[in-house]
C-alpha cells in the first residue's frame, strides 16, 4: 500500500509544470554540495573518465564530461529543433503578425546582454564568452511560473515560451557560426549526404521515426568529426522530422473503423489472432494520427527534462567555493559581464523590445500598468540563463579558472534574476476565470497547450 502511494506521488510530481525546474535545481544544488565536499576530487575525476565505443578501426573515445556535453546534449538540441519547427509551422511563429513581437523581444533580450558583456570585456582575451549571457533557461522559467500559479496570466506563459523558442534558435545560430574552429570538409560532406537522405525520406513521406534516427546518428558522428559542434546535428535532425500526418482524416477514420470491427469480431469469437490484428490496427492508427515530429517530441520530453538536463547541470555546475577563487571571480570582468548581462541585459532587452513594438502598434498587448508589470517580471525571469549559458561557457573557455569565473557569473546572475522576478510577480493578485487576456492568443496555440491553461 505504501509503495503504491509512493509511486502515485512520484507520478504526480513528474506531471507538475514545475517538476523540470525543480529537478534542475536539485541537480545544481547536488553538484555544488559534492564539489565542495571531500568527494570533490572524485567528482572531477569521474567527469574526466574516458568511455570508448566501437572497434579498432572505428572508435569513439571521449571523457564522461564530453559524452554528456556533446552526446546527450545533442538529444536536448534535437528537442529544441522539434520545438522550433513546431512553432514555425503551427504555433506563435507561424505568421508574421504573431511572430513579430516575440522575435523582436527575444532578439533584444539576446543582443543587450551581449553588448553589456562586450562593454566590460571588449578587446581582451575574455571576449570569447560574449554569448554566455544571451540565453534563457525555459525549464527554470516555467518552473518559477508554475509555482506562481494563477498570479501569472496564460498570455504571459505563451509569450515567454515563444520568446524562449526564438532565444534557443539564436543560440543555435551563434554556436554554429561563432564556436566552430577548424572544419573537416570530408566529415562535413558525410553530414551533408545524411541531410540529403533525410530530405529524401521527407519527399517519400516516410512516417516511421527509426530511419530518421538511424541516419541522424550517423550525421551526429560526422558533425562531431567535422569540427562543427555536434549538437548542431540534433537541431538539423529536428528540422528534418516531418510535421505532417502520414494519413488524412478520412484514411484514419476508415482504418480505425476496420480496427473497431476486428475488436468486435475478437470479442465475439474469442480468437487470439484476431485480437493481435486488432491491436496492430490500433498501433497503426495511433502512429498515423500524429505526425512523426509530435510523436518524437512527446517521447523525448520526459528523458530530456528529467534526465539529460539534470545530468548536464550536475556535470557542469560544480563550482568550488574556494575563498581565493571566489575573490578572483568577483574581481573578474568575465563574472561581472555575465552577471550584469543576465540581470540588466535581459530585462532591458525583453522589456524594451516589447515596449517599443507596442508603442509602434505592432503588438496586441494592452498598454496599461498591470500588463507592463507582468512583462517586466518576465524580463527578470529571462535572466535565468543556466543550461544554455553553461553550455556556451564550456565552448568559450578551456581554462579551468576562466570557466569557473563564468560559472560564478551564471549562477549569481540566474539566482538574482530568478528571485527578483519571482518576488515581483508574487506581489500580483491571482487571476480568476473572469480575467480577460491582455495578449491575443489563438485558440489552438501549441505553446499554450504545452504549458497548460490555467
Amino acid at each position: 500500500m505504501e509503495n503504491s502511494t509512493l509511486v502515485t506521488s512520484v507520478r504526480h510530481f513528474f506531471k507538475k509544470e514545475s517538476a523540470a525546474g525543480m529537478m534542475l535545481l536539485l541537480a545544481t544544488v547536488a553538484a555544488l554540495i559534492v564539489a565542495n565536499s571531500p568527494l570533490g576530487e572524485l567528482y572531477h575525476h569521474m567527469m574526466e573518465l574516458h568511455l570508448s565505443f566501437g572497434t579498432t578501426s572505428f572508435m569513439l573515445d571521449h571523457s564522461l564530461h564530453e559524452w554528456i556535453n556533446d552526446g546527450l546534449m545533442a538529444i536536448f538540441f534535437l528537442l529544441i529543433g522539434l520545438e522550433i519547427k513546431r512553432e514555425l509551422k503551427y504555433g506563435e511563429l507561424s505568421t508574421v503578425q504573431s511572430a513579430l513581437l516575440p522575435v523582436v523581444a527575444a532578439f533584444c533580450g539576446a543582443a543587450v546582454p551581449a553588448v553589456i558583456y562586450w562593454g566590460l570585456n571588449g578587446g581582451t582575451e575574455f571576449m570569447r564568452g560574449w554569448a554566455i549571457p544571451m540565453a534563457t533557461d525555459i525549464a527554470f522559467v516555467i518552473g518559477v511560473m508554475a509555482v506562481l500559479g494563477s498570479r501569472v496570466p496564460v498570455w504571459a506563459k505563451v509569450f515567454v515560451t515563444t520568446i524562449a523558442v526564438v532565444d534557443d534558435l539564436i543560440a543555435v545560430l551563434v554556436i554554429a557560426v561563432f564556436y566552430t574552429d577548424q572544419i573537416s570538409m570530408q566529415a562535413l560532406g558525410v553530414a551533408g549526404i545524411c541531410l540529403l537522405v533525410l530530405l529524401f525520406f521527407n519527399y517519400k513521406n516516410v512516417n516511421k521515426l527509426s530511419p530518421y534516427l538511424l541516419v541522424g546518428a550517423v550525421m551526429w558522428w560526422a558533425v562531431l568529426e567535422s569540427g562543427v559542434h555536434a549538437t548542431i546535428a540534433g537541431v538539423v535532425l529536428g528540422f528534418a522530422i516531418p510535421a505532417s500526418r502520414g494519413w488524412s482524416l478520412e484514411q484514419l477514420a476508415s482504418y480505425a473503423q476496420e480496427g473497431f470491427e476486428l475488436f468486435k469480431q475478437a470479442s465475439d469469437d474469442d480468437l487470439p489472432v484476431t485480437r493481435e490484428q486488432a491491436l496492430h490496427h490500433m498501433d497503426e492508427t495511433l502512429e498515423h494520427a500524429e505526425s512523426p515530429l509530435h510523436r518524437l517530441e512527446h517521447k523525448l520530453s520526459t528523458p530530456v527534462y528529467f534526465f539529460i538536463m539534470p545530468l548536464f547541470a550536475f556535470a557542469n555546475a560544480g563550482v568550488e567555493f574556494n575563498p581565493e577563487v571566489m575573490a578572483h571571480a568577483f574581481a573578474s570582468t568575465i563574472s561581472w559581464g555575465v552577471i550584469l548581462g543576465l540581470f540588466f541585459g535581459k530585462q532591458i532587452g525583453i522589456f524594451g523590445g516589447t515596449w517599443l513594438m507596442t508603442k509602434l502598434n505592432f503588438s496586441d498587448l494592452s498598454d496599461n500598468r498591470e500588463t507592463w508589470k507582468v512583462v517586466y517580471g518576465l524580463g527578470l525571469l529571462g535572466g535565468i540563463g543556466f543550461t544554455m549559458s553553461l553550455f556556451i561557457a564550456n565552448l568559450s573557455f578551456t581554462s579551468y579558472e576562466l570557466l569557473e569565473f563564468s560559472k560564478v557569473g551564471i549562477l549569481t546572475g540566474s539566482l538574482v534574476s530568478g528571485l527578483c522576478g519571482y518576488y515581483l510577480l508574487s506581489r500580483r493578485p491571482k487571476y480568476g476565470a473572469e480575467t480577460q487576456q491582455t495578449y491575443d492568443v489563438p485558440e489552438q496555440s501549441t505553446a499554450g497547450e504545452k504549458l497548460g491553461d490555467e
